[in-house]
């Protein structure tokens, strides 16, 4: 496995570490065909399945991590506690021996073993899992490389009490202006530079290496700037762009980093004529459109119906956009609204907009006809 830091991992150890382990299958799953040989994916998703109770999707990723490692103790350790946890005591034995064998100091498969002595039976076995003990046997949490603010910060720190005493003041950072979450990922290293479009290929849009490093400076800065939608527009035109694989994934990481909005704080606006014209610049893009409702139907878990954008005003009809929300929210027939929703490129754009749907955030609906 590389050495390399991998924002996408990178963020998911992160997530895993802090407890947000929904955060972590999240971003995960979409990228299986990218990791599909990566140890250390199918690792910290696995960890993820278990922490959260998806005790099947943990055997699975487990499993398939050690495909690529046979003998990895961490990995051995997880199939082991998932086979203690469905009462297959031999099979998590051995196991830990195997564990034991590589590792003969690993405190988790020593203590395992002194467990399933202690309470030897299955039913007392059962008894002590059922108690949510089980988790002091979990593997141990993949290492997250040291970002550059964790490197820089103790040193800086070093360096002003040694200014303080000599009784010099210097101002290292602007307060006025914080650094985002995920500013530190997203940073072009030098080899991402050195090498920022790729060579052959089909593409939406091709571009030279300096529109590539451009465009992603211009994102960044619109990011920094929280104009979140502006900064989609730039990273998602080097998404479908013959912009290097590196590059793209700290796009990807970016786009993860930006912030829902509301209906009065959505900095940059646009209409559905410029989306319906190129949907896949807009993919994650939030916009806010006016008209009316059409079709409206209830469902178990949620409200969909369809959205005819510019007839608020019964004049005009831009086009008709399939509105889903996942929520239950009450949509009259007979008066205008406003949607606060994502834009998701949907296959064929065809007449009418139906390339584009709506995933619905919020709504607005007038309270006279």
């Amino acid at each position: 496995m590389s050495t390399k830091l991998d924002p996408i991992l990178t963020k998911a150890a992160r997530f895993l570490k802090r407890g947000q382990y929904g955060a972590a299958i999240q971003i995960l799953e979409p990228e299986v065909v990218r990791y599909h040989d990566s140890f250390r994916y199918y690792y910290i998703l696995a960890l993820s399945c278990l922490y959260i109770g998806d005790f099947s999707g943990a055997f699975t990723y487990f499993k398939r991590a050690r495909d690529i490692k046979m003998r990895d103790p961490s990995v051995l350790l997880g199939m082991a506690v998932l086979y203690l946890r469905r009462g297959e005591t031999a099979r998590a034995i051995d196991f830990y021996l195997e564990v034991q064998e590589l590792d003969p100091e690993n405190a988790k498969a020593r203590r395992a073993l002194g467990i399933i002595k202690k309470h030897g039976d299955p039913e007392h076995l059962e008894e002590w899992i059922a108690g949510g003990r089980l988790t002091k046997l979990y593997p141990p949490l993949p290492k997250v490389p040291l970002s550059a603010d964790q490197i820089i910060i103790p040193v800086a720190g070093l360096l002003v009490l040694a200014a303080l005493g000599f009784g010099i003041f210097f101002k290292l950072n602007n307060p006025g202006v914080p650094k985002r979450s995920g500013f530190d990922l997203a940073n072009l290293e030098s080899e991402d530079r050195a090498e920022p479009v790729e060579v052959g290929g089909l593409y939406r849009y091709v571009l030279t290496r300096q529109q590539v490093l451009d465009g992603y400076e211009k994102a960044l800065k619109l990011f920094t700037d929280r104009r979140d939608e502006a900064s989609k527009v730039e990273l998602n035109r080097l998404l479908e762009s013959n912009a290097s694989e590196s590059i793209k994934n700290k796009a990807r990481i970016l786009i993860s980093y930006t912030d829902v909005p509301g209906f009065d704080n959505l900095k940059d606006r646009y209409s559905y004529s410029e989306v319906y014209r190129e949907p896949w610049l807009y993919r994650d893009c939030y916009v806010i459109w006016r008209g009316m409702a059409a079709n409206v139907a209830l469902l178990e878990k949620g409200t969909s119906f369809q959205l005819l954008v510019g007839f608020d005003t019964r004049s005009a009809l831009e086009g008709i956009v399939p509105v889903e929300f996942d929520i239950s929210v009450p949509v009259e027939l007979d008066r205008p609204l406003e949607i606060l929703g994502k834009v998701v490129p949907a296959s064929g754009n065809g007449s009418q907009g139906q390339g584009i749907i709506l995933e619905g955030i919020a709504v607005h609906q007038s309270r006279t006809p």
